[in-house]
């Protein structure tokens, strides 16, 4: 299972709240709804978010059996 806890450490981490992923940078509140469930993902959101915190896949995102 792909789990996204690492997401809410990075954005703490840059600063960046969820209100500012949304009114910002124009992710959906359906997409930040997925990411806390740990729902499926599409990678072009992965890809914007490693773009907006300027980080790697694997510091968002972990494999978890």
């Amino acid at each position: 299972m792909i789990v996204y806890d690492k997401l809410w450490d990075e954005l703490k981490r840059k600063d960046i709240s969820q209100y500012k992923l949304i009114k910002e940078y124009h992710i959906s509140t359906g997409q930040l709804d997925r990411l806390r469930k740990n729902d499926n993902i599409s990678t072009y959101t992965l890809n914007r978010l490693c773009e907006i915190l300027d980080c790697k896949l694997e510091d968002i995102a972990e494999y978890k059996k």
